[in-house]
């Protein structure tokens, strides 16, 4: 073992306390206010520091002033005292003792100041100056600068934690319970869904009372999805990278809080009241019949790799939170971000969970979709479905309960899962997003896997009683081009990230329709909104749970950029001046018409996968595949080059009963996608399908008012116009 290295003076003892400790409980973890001996009002802290030798509380004042005090009580190695007098409001912080040993991964440094892994508000926002790390960033030596101890404070640097009351009865709040498979999930970011709508008092614009606001709900409401899925809302932390470039994380995957809500997209205040004001937006959601399902990051935290900042966790136990590498020194990064947190171990799974539930029991929130979430499935080193992680969660009476959706890879070997997690989860389907959009471009040597992302990926999801609501259906999302930006450009343009171009993916699977980036060509342009019509007509008549993006209903763009993650701007916010142009206010109206078809028809949101056999002597099945010769498909012609496919859904064959036990029955329709380049002929197939056809939809048409109600004899040949969907009721 080599010896530590101290730079900045040497250790000083700490002053004697100037508040009385109390013994106080080791459980619940973090600061809670209650009433004490005697009746006397004051706050509880509780910290899991396992391998720690001494734990000191830090109090601040309004101006700052710090006044600790020893924490003597350990139970469980948990460190843990009430102190009488501390109300709501009060700021805090821990400075935790113990061995300064990079080489066997003890990173233990009480000269910096640590968040409360349990804080439930933060007040103050990260910098980091060189003050801010635990060891000495400038150090010559870079190659071992993660080695020496840096003695310098960092108090003045970090934000606190807050002691937050526990004032809220959710006795008046209703959750909207919808099912899975009536889900219409709608991913946005709460500053930029709120930062320039012109409804929203420009106070409360990127706010959590923004997204609360009437003007809000009411988009929400009229498009008509049932839950918005946040960008990350957790506490986060800007990387030293960013800030170097005069950028911001703006998405917000680095989190070092996971009970606090991010105190910049509060209105109200940052000492408590992020907490009341994030109450109240989910309130009015749930009012408005709208679920609130968050984006949680608990594979890896703000504070990166061995050089990395000393915020929190890696100050606490870094050898315990953290998985590291058979060098102590360094951390496995499954992740991408320096490092992983260690979920086998007990109290990590324990902050995790308890996270989550607090979300749920405390929050009001109603689900979670977790960021790599096969980085959190690792037992060891593999990703195991059996994991302590995935355990907990099916068996936990809260948790099991709510909606959670996986995004089903890391980076690390073997990290891809899709179609593995058990079947309490759903799963981003990026092969439906590949599939997609490679039909739409024309891109697939055949329709086969068009069929199966159709139909409900019954080829990724139909085991172990999963359902088809297990695929979360995506064309687009945060990471990655928007719908517009899909259809208009071929190459990313990162440029303004700072990076050289050089960060997002290379593999968008886009098509710009003749032109790179904004055209004046009207050719052009009426190919890409007929382009956008497509996909999101595809979306919302696949088998499975739609998921679309903030925007891309109305064509936002974000100029070409696929990797928006800094773009705290008019890059990455929503521009609501599009729904005065014409054009992308019939988009919108295409979209809310679509997903109120698909509530009003079971038969688009089945619960059960096709059977694909006929159930009634006229060899009706409850689905069938048609060739433009208006055949069936053979197995040939599965295999054959094609750009056409029709779909036919039946409503007299959908599994289950209604709430009363009676059979569901709805409408049969017929799709049909069309991505040829040149218009094709479609014979509409005879009994015992139908006899006749009413148009429904009829995507080559930029507005839709005049299609419905156009119907067609059985066997007649149609002309589906290039690039198209025209969708059909059966009528008789």
């Amino acid at each position: 073992m080599r010896p530590a290295v101290v730079v900045g003076g040497a250790r000083r003892a700490a002053p004697p306390p100037a508040v009385p400790v109390w013994p106080g409980a080791p459980t619940p973890l973090g600061a809670r206010f209650r009433t004490g001996p005697d009746g006397v009002a004051g706050t509880n802290f509780a910290l899991w520091a396992g391998g720690a030798e001494a734990v000191e509380l830090c109090l601040f004042d309004e101006a700052g002033k710090e006044t600790r005090a020893r924490l003597t009580e350990l139970t469980h190695e948990i460190w843990h005292g009430f102190v009488p007098g501390v109300m709501p409001g009060q700021r805090y912080g821990y400075r935790v003792h113990g061995r300064w040993d990079p080489w066997t991964g003890a990173r233990w440094n009480p000269a910096k100041l640590l968040l409360d892994p349990y804080a439930r508000a933060v007040d103050g926002e990260f910098r980091l100056p060189p003050e801010v790390y635990g060891h000495v960033r400038d150090w010559p030596d870079q190659h071992v600068a993660d080695t020496v101890r840096d003695e310098r404070d960092s108090a003045p640097f970090v934000p606190k934690g807050v002691v937050v009351h526990d004032d809220d009865d959710w006795s008046d709040d209703r959750r909207p319970k919808t099912p899975w498979a009536d889900s219409v999930i709608y991913e946005l970011h709460v500053r930029g869904f709120t930062k320039l709508h012109p409804g929203i008092p420009e106070e409360l614009r990127g706010t959590y009372a923004g997204l609360a606001h009437p003007a809000a709900i009411e988009h929400l409401v009229r498009l008509g999805v049932t839950a918005v899925e946040l960008l990350p809302v957790h506490q986060f932390a800007h990387e030293d990278h960013l800030l170097r470039r005069g950028l911001r994380n703006y998405w917000g995957y680095n989190s070092i809080g996971y009970f606090a809500p991010h105190a910049g997209y509060a209105a109200s205040g940052t000492t408590g009241q992020q907490v009341g004001e994030f109450k109240r937006m989910v309130r009015a959601l749930h009012a408005a019949g709208i679920e609130v399902i968050l984006d949680v990051v608990y594979n890896h935290t703000a504070e990166a790799g061995e050089y990395g900042p000393t915020l929190s966790l890696k100050g606490i136990d870094n050898q315990r939170y953290y998985r590291l590498t058979p060098d102590a020194r360094r951390y496995a990064d499954y992740t991408g971000c320096g490092n992983t947190l260690n979920v086998v171990q007990p109290h990590v799974l324990r902050l995790i969970t308890d996270s989550l539930r607090y979300w749920v029991t405390e929050m009001g929130v109603d689900g979670f979709r977790f960021d790599l979430a096969a980085a959190l499935a690792r037992s060891m080193h593999d990703v195991d479905m059996l994991s302590p992680f995935l355990a907990v969660i099916a068996q936990d009476p809260v948790l099991r309960r709510v909606k959670l959706i996986a995004e089903p890879w890391d980076i690390g070997s073997g990290g891809y899962q899709v179609g593995a997690f058990p079947p309490l989860w759903t799963e981003w389907n990026d092969r439906y997003r590949d599939a997609v959009r490679d039909f739409w471009r024309h891109a697939l040597p055949d329709v086969r896997e068009m069929g199966y992302r159709l139909s409900g990926s019954s080829d990724l999801y139909a085991w172990g009683g999963r359902r088809p609501y297990a695929s979360v259906n995506f064309v687009t999302a945060h990471d990655g081009f928007t719908l517009r930006d899909l259809v208009s450009y071929d190459r990313k343009h990162n440029e303004a990230n700072g990076e050289g171009n050089r960060d997002g993916t290379d593999d968008n699977r886009s098509w710009n329709c003749g032109a790179e980036g904004e055209s004046d060509d009207e050719r052009v342009r009426a190919l890409r909104r007929r382009q956008l019509r497509n996909l999101l007509t595809t979306l919302l008549l696949s088998t499975g749970v739609p998921m679309l993006v903030a925007g891309d209903e109305l064509g936002r763009t974000q100029r070409g950029n696929n990797n928006a993650y800094c773009q705290d701007n008019e890059i990455g916010w929503l521009d609501w001046t599009l729904l005065e142009d014409p054009g992308w206010r019939a988009l919108f109206d295409l979209t809310s018409r679509l997903i109120a078809l698909r509530h009003r028809h079971p038969v688009l949101r089945r619960r059960a996968f096709f059977s694909g056999r006929a159930h009634s002597a006229d060899g009706l099945r409850d689905l069938a595949w048609f060739t433009p010769r208006g055949t069936e498909m053979t197995e040939p012609d599965w295999y054959a080059p094609a750009a056409t496919l029709g779909m036919y859904l039946s409503g007299r064959d959908i599994p289950g009963r209604d709430e009363r036990g009676a059979p569901v029955l709805d409408d049969s329709f017929l799709a049909v996608l069309h991505a040829g380049e040149r218009p094709v002929s479609f014979v509409l197939p005879g009994p015992p399908w139908a006899r006749r056809y009413e148009v429904v939809v009829d995507t080559s048409r930029e507005e839709q008012a005049d299609a419905p109600g156009v119907t067609h004899r059985s066997g007649t040949a149609v002309t589906v116009p290039e690039r198209s969907v025209l969708l059909l009721r059966v009528a008789e």
